[in-house]
């Protein structure tokens, strides 16, 4: 394969939900193939210092926070990045939440905010950038969804329906959109550990059943999901629609392990 169709130089990419844990892994990691980055979440903190270590990679960024439930937060971050780079080739959709209860008694209200979030957000991020890269003639979007559209874990199931429904979501716009030239693809992670799940994985039965059922043995580390991403943005991807990636270490098809 020809090195360059994997280099992402030149090219201008999006983020949403891009300032911690996946979200900033795959912000930075876009910016190290070669494209200007514009990290962004709800929080402006965070967004400055995403900011700041992807200029010290010496690319182009901006600050510019945004909540994937207020569309026109939504518009003003496309609008920001149409005036700095003249052009948004590549979204990554990574905003996302979870909560874990018995779903018998899950509050509709809850049920609503994750799906808000995980499902409608996401949509809302597609609908927006993608009437630019439609216009354009070019696009790659990749959403971030979840081994929960495959096989379900306890106690999650807002979290399963949403995440199914993104996939479903990707492959409808794929459909739509392709002939278009604007791709849409998802990145399923498997068990990846974070600030947030360490001591979950390291210290519960829970931790200890998904370990199991992992080939590798070991939990993903968030760095392991660039190289997805960057070939999803890439023109490497030029044939490449509708699909979801899973990087999992196995975990999918794992039946029995010993």
């Amino acid at each position: 394969m020809n090195p360059s169709l994997a280099s992402l130089s030149g090219r201008t990419a999006v983020v949403i939900g891009g300032t911690a844990g996946i979200g900033r892994v795959l912000s930075l990691g876009l910016a190290a193939a070669g494209a200007d980055v514009a990290a962004s979440s709800r929080r402006l903190e965070q967004v400055e210092s995403v900011a700041a270590e992807i200029e010290a990679m010496t690319r182009r960024t901006i600050r510019m926070p945004c909540d994937v439930q207020d569309r026109r937060s939504l518009e003003t971050l496309l609008a920001k990045a149409l005036e700095s780079f003249g052009k948004v080739d590549i979204l990554v959709n990574c905003a996302g939440k979870i909560k874990r209860a018995p779903t018998l008694d899950f509050p509709e209200e809850a049920w609503r905010d994750i799906l808000e979030t995980n499902l409608t957000g996401t949509l809302r991020g597609c609908q927006i950038f993608g009437r630019h890269m439609l216009e354009r003639g070019y696009g790659r979007i990749i959403n971030i969804t979840s081994l929960n559209s495959f096989v379900s874990l306890s106690e999650v199931a807002a979290y399963a329906a949403s995440k199914a429904a993104v996939s479903a979501l990707t492959r409808s716009l794929a459909v739509e959109w392709s002939k278009r030239g604007v791709l849409v693809n998802a990145i399923a992670p498997g068990v990846f550990r974070t600030q947030l799940n360490s001591e979950l994985l390291d210290y519960t039965a829970r931790g200890n059943e998904l370990l199991a059922r992992i080939p590798m043995s070991r939990f993903g580390q968030a760095e392991e999901l660039i190289g997805a991403a960057v070939y999803l943005a890439s023109d490497a991807a030029s044939y490449t629609t509708g699909q979801t990636l899973v990087v999992d270490g196995g975990f999918l098809a794992s039946g029995v392990n010993q």
